[in-house]
């Protein structure tokens, strides 16, 4: 298995709350978007939360929407490798300088982990505490299609907390 690598974080100075996935799947990779996979729902739930209508369908439109609401987005891996897609299948990780991030963006006030597998590989890697007291930790539910004992309007529902960190 080849090594994979991750993104660059998409932030501005005036990001309040980051949003943490854990590698970019095998569709995201190939074109080097974040959540490129269709069925993914994580934009349709951006677009939704930000009262973003009709969705941009440009990726840049997308990353532009995060940023006017505040919304920072990266991935705990750095680099892993990986077979498929599956959260489950990463081996041989390393984490992003999150820690750095946050030192570097102290208007963050919460940190969002797209799933529970995010939260783990952050926990074992990095460690809650880099997060600090002041800012708010969410475990929140995959957005991904493997995610499929959720409903959209579930997922739409728990991720809705994220209104409360937007510009």
């Amino acid at each position: 298995m080849e090594i994979l690598h991750s993104f660059d974080p998409v932030i501005t100075s005036a990001s309040r709350i980051l949003i943490l996935g854990t590698m970019p799947g095998v569709a995201s990779l190939e074109k080097q978007q974040y959540y490129g996979f269709p069925h993914n729902a994580f934009w349709r739930i951006m677009a939704a939360l930000t009262d973003t209508d009709p969705m941009p369908s440009a990726y840049a439109e997308r990353l532009d929407m995060l940023r006017s609401h505040g919304i920072a987005l990266w991935d705990v891996c750095h680099s892993c490798r990986r077979a498929g897609s599956l959260d489950s299948n990463i081996c041989d990780e390393r984490p992003n300088d999150i820690p750095g991030l946050l030192a570097a963006h102290p208007a963050i006030r919460a940190v969002a982990f797209n799933g529970g597998p995010a939260h783990r590989l952050f926990k074992k890697h990095i460690g809650l505490r880099a997060i600090g007291e002041d800012r708010e930790v969410l475990v929140l539910p995959s957005t991904s299609p493997a995610n499929a004992s959720w409903s959209y309007e579930r997922k739409l529902a728990a991720w809705a907390v994220l209104r409360e960190w937007f510009a």
